[in-house]
């Protein structure tokens, strides 16, 4: 892990965007060392906005990137796919203002790039790595960073009914549990304590999800004009619309991925531990902020 992946050849898909309902066809393409991930809007003359911290743009229902007036929307789930599997470097072409949902969760786009697979690149990745504990808090909500040797995750939320109180914990690198030190895997890929240390096993297949009794009021925001029960987990007072889910606790893992595409916005894989208690988009692109303006709070290094 320690030297830049790129993708080996270009790949595409076609699909639908959550919020705006419109068709856009998605082609990731190789790029040399140090380019980061880097999209194309290709109806727009071919101009380009980096996914870095610096151009976030207002975040409620998904991330977005904007520049000089120019929006990439619903970025979270393809750079969460890009981190989980190694991509450092790609440019991403799209033909409308956002990412397509396809089905919801990382899956769709992890399968693209693997299915090209990746080129190793003549120079070592920088991380990230924590030296101070960072936190951004909003009442009972919050977000941290802390030193750590790994890359660990740890979500929980607490929503109504039936979703209910959940957490989960994963460390992206080591296979280590980030609050029990180190769990052995077993040869079938899972841990003895039910979570599996692959991102692309267990977190990538999450799907995103919203509450049906919402569904007026997104719309009337002009939001999820695109939702459907292919794309998302509908969520009634009384259970799942369109189940089974994935994972019993589909939800919890879903936040996860979304929050490392967020963080993949520092523009370099974290060597820390985050932590986040009933946090959300918002709050993560908040502790990217953070992050990027407080130099002293973590140092770039290479892995061997």
């Amino acid at each position: 892990m320690s030297f830049q992946n790129t993708i080996s050849s270009a790949v595409s898909c076609t699909g639908v965007g959550l919020h705006s309902g419109a068709t856009v066809n998605l082609k990731v393409l190789p790029a040399p060392v140090d380019t980061g991930i880097v999209f194309r809007r290709t109806d727009l003359d071919g101009f380009t906005v980096e996914a870095t911290g610096r151009n976030v743009a207002k975040v409620s229902y998904a991330t977005s990137l904007m520049k000089k007036g120019v929006l990439i929307s619903t970025t979270e789930h393809l750079l969460s796919a890009f981190i989980g599997i190694g991509l450092d470097n790609a440019i991403v072409e799209l033909d409308n203002l956002e990412v397509p949902i396809l089905d919801g969760s990382a899956k769709p786009f992890v399968d693209l790039v693997m299915k090209a697979g990746l080129r190793p690149l003549r120079k070592k990745r920088m991380y990230m790595r924590i030296k101070e504990s960072v936190e951004v808090r909003d009442g009972l909500k919050s977000i941290a960073v802390h030193p750590w040797s790994g890359y660990s995750v740890s979500y929980h939320i607490d929503f109504p009914t039936p979703i209910g109180d959940s957490t989960f914990a994963v460390d992206l690198m080591s296979g280590k549990h980030p609050q029990n030190g180190h769990v052995s895997i077993p040869s079938n890929g899972h841990s003895h304590n039910g979570i599996n240390h692959g991102y692309r096993d267990d977190i990538a297949p999450a799907r995103t999800f919203g509450f049906l009794h919402e569904e007026p009021m997104m719309r009337n925001l002009g939001l999820i004009r695109g939702v459907s029960d292919q794309n998302a987990i509908i969520v009634t007072r009384t259970g799942v619309q369109n189940g089974p889910l994935r994972f019993e606790d589909e939800f919890v893992r879903h936040k996860v991925l979304d929050l490392i595409g967020d963080l993949a916005l520092l523009g370099h894989p974290i060597l820390g531990r985050v932590v986040a208690d009933r946090a959300g988009h918002a709050m993560h692109t908040a502790l990217v902020s953070r992050l990027l303006k407080d130099r002293s709070s973590w140092e770039p290094v290479t892995l061997d």
